[in-house]
């Protein structure tokens, strides 16, 4: 579960991303959260995944109290987290699967567990065939599903995906989404951060519009048509 209550994040600049945040995500759920560029979505998943502190309010995430967590109990909270980015990040030099090995790896996985779950995760995206091509030899759409197994490989309780469409054309993006309700559907959390107004009203989910650092709608009646 997430929840921030009353959260506000000013920069040291001076600059305000957030006032007065309040926002439950139940275990279990998929939520779009939505708004224009600026509007505080990139600050909240900065949040969400401790890399930046708020300023004021409570912060728990699968949980872990972000307001008193130790520096040592971070990497278990980000272990409870799979995060995907627009860029896919992939490392250009491994192959589909090494991608993907190299997140459990990280987290000192066992060789035995790894031929185990990576080519279970590579069959939930679509990705079997491709295990031993590099990130060059596949497409734009399978690159971001390598990221996806990626994020899921580690069994994470919850998916964040930061614009994970903004490189991809409508067919492939749909796609793409499809995938993460299939994955929601199998007991994950998901929370996709995006301004793709076409792309959300596609699909019947919550959908949290922020704007200005407030939200300024939260619910299943249809997207915020923001200017």
């Amino acid at each position: 579960m997430v929840q921030l209550t009353d959260v506000s994040k000013v920069y040291e600049n001076g600059t305000r991303a957030l006032t007065d945040i309040d926002l439950k995500i139940e275990d279990g759920e998929f939520v779009f959260l939505v708004g224009p560029s600026g509007s505080g979505k990139t600050t909240i998943i900065k949040l969400l995944t401790g890399e930046i502190a708020a300023t004021e309010g409570e912060i728990e995430v699968n949980g872990y109290d972000l307001n008193t967590i130790k520096p040592k109990k971070m990497p278990y909270l980000r272990r409870t987290l799979g995060v995907i980015f627009q860029d896919f990040r992939l490392i250009e030099d491994k192959t589909v699967y090494e991608n993907v090995a190299f997140a459990m790896r990280a987290t000192g996985a066992t060789n035995a567990a790894i031929k185990e779950r990576v080519p279970y995760v590579l069959e939930l995206v679509g990705l079997e065939s491709r295990a031993k091509n590099l990130p060059n030899e596949i497409s734009g759409g399978e690159q971001q599903r390598v990221a996806i197994a990626r994020a899921l490989v580690n069994n994470p309780q919850m998916i964040i995906a930061d614009e994970p469409t903004g490189n991809l054309d409508p067919a492939r993006s749909l796609e793409i989404m499809m995938l993460l309700e299939k994955i929601n559907e199998l007991g994950t959390t998901v929370l996709i951060v995006t301004h793709e107004k076409e792309l959300v009203n596609q699909f019947s989910k919550r959908v949290v519009a922020i704007d200005g650092g407030h939200i300024i709608s939260d619910g299943m009646d249809g997207y915020y048509n923001y200017e």
